[in-house]
């Protein structure tokens, strides 16, 4: 089975509540070479490891492997013989290694080796409307998948944000997802947010404030996409 399809039926195992155990070891199992040979460019790498990280967040929290406080930097995904924990996923192969508390701004430079070579070339700020962490601010979860890549991450992107972007002329205000505030170097700074609030919802921004709303972490688990 080719990664990317064993990425999408793990996912679907999840939602669908069924053992995973045997995916999970076909996964594990993957050579390291196989694994980047497939994983030859950026849409490949997204659809794969935006999969991973939602199938594995939900598998960790169903069957309590994981309690809130580690569920992000255990190593307790196995890819290819290798082992991953969800902020490896997300800050280092998904992110090219940022620095989880730099706004986006800083790379690590001390990330190890296999991850930079795992990450993407371009950083696409997108996958912050792909990745679920089980919360009830986060995005609903779809199966990513290389084909439809580009018109599945516009569509996340747009209706997430139509969900969670208020304009408030009166007060001259936006109010936009925390998101923006936490990783605003992804975004391009405020000027990029409002950029891209403009591009994607036709939204006024010219003398607008950004304020950032706060970020529901009531649990909201198996939150899929129709």
């Amino acid at each position: 089975m080719k990664i990317n399809e064993l990425s999408e039926k793990l996912l679907l195992a999840v939602k669908k509540e069924e053992n995973t155990d045997d995916l999970e070891t076909e996964l594990a199992s993957f050579k390291l070479d196989d694994l980047m040979e497939a994983l030859n460019d950026d849409t490949k790498k997204k659809a794969f490891w935006i999969n991973c990280y939602n199938a594995f967040y939900q598998i960790f929290r169903r069957k309590n492997l994981l309690d809130k406080s580690e569920i992000y930097t255990a190593k307790a995904i196995h890819i290819a013989e290798q082992n991953f924990s969800l902020d490896d996923i997300e800050h280092g192969i998904l992110r090219k290694y940022r620095v989880k508390i730099s706004l986006g701004y800083v790379a690590n430079i001390f990330a190890p080796i296999l991850i930079k070579k795992l990450a993407v070339r371009k950083i696409d700020y997108r996958i912050h409307f792909a990745l679920n962490c089980g919360a009830k601010s986060c995005p609903p979860i779809a199966f990513y998948r290389p084909q439809r890549l580009e018109q599945q991450l516009e569509l996340a992107t747009i209706s997430f944000l139509e969900g969670e972007t208020i304009v408030k002329l009166d007060r001259m205000e936006i109010h936009v997802t925390s998101l923006f505030s936490w990783y605003r170097g992804d975004f391009g700074g405020i000027p990029g947010i409002k950029q891209i609030l403009k591009e994607k919802l036709k939204t006024p921004t010219k003398g607008l404030k950004l304020v950032y709303k706060p970020y529901s972490w009531e649990d909201d688990l198996g939150n899929f996409s129709s």
